[in-house]
């Protein structure tokens, strides 16, 4: 039996995906996912998409509120249906869409929310998206990560790559510095 052995004493990093660092905001891409100029959403301002399957993507809206805090809107649930974001799954998807999850996570004192999205459509073979969004609001500003993986893609490995891209998005601000806060 042979044995590999890291002889030059390198750590190995995580090639599968790449830090971005955005307009007061982070988040990990999936290293094979390409940038796309495809805008999709008011305040768009970032997308990438798997080179593969373009259904397999991810998506940043930046837009402003009159809101303080994302509590301010209700419940996770409310967010979706009631501050106008219903877009998000397309109008026609909003209402054959099941929440399957949320949850109201703090990171670095600021509240998020966290919305785990299936919707079934007519979208070819795929079966329907899955659909994960992670929002917050920092200085008077919505922040929005959607990503998705249709249901085939989902289960042949594309959740990886969704669930990390949401779960290392964050949003912090102190003072006149950005900080990166993985969740």
């Amino acid at each position: 039996m042979l044995l590999a052995t890291n002889i030059f004493g390198k750590l190995k990093t995580n090639t599968k995906f790449k830090p971005y660092n955005g307009e007061g905001f982070k988040l990990s891409v999936p290293a094979k996912w390409n940038p796309s100029n495809e805008v999709e959403f008011l305040g768009q301002v970032l997308r990438y998409e798997d080179n593969f399957d373009a259904t397999s993507n991810l998506s940043v809206m930046i837009t402003p509120t009159d809101k303080k805090s994302i509590t301010d809107y209700g419940s996770p649930e409310n967010f979706l249906s009631k501050s106008k974001v219903d877009y998000l799954l397309g109008k026609q998807a909003y209402f054959a869409a099941n929440i399957l999850e949320t949850s109201t996570p703090e990171v670095g004192g600021v509240p998020y929310y966290f919305l785990y999205v299936m919707t079934r459509t007519a979208d070819g073979d795929e079966g329907g998206k899955h659909q994960l969004i992670t929002t917050t609001v920092k200085d008077r500003k919505l922040y929005i990560l959607k990503a998705q993986a249709g249901d085939k893609r989902w289960f042949k490995g594309a959740k990886k790559f969704v669930e990390n891209a949401v779960t290392s998005f964050s949003v912090a601000y102190v003072g006149d510095i950005y900080c990166i806060i993985y969740v």
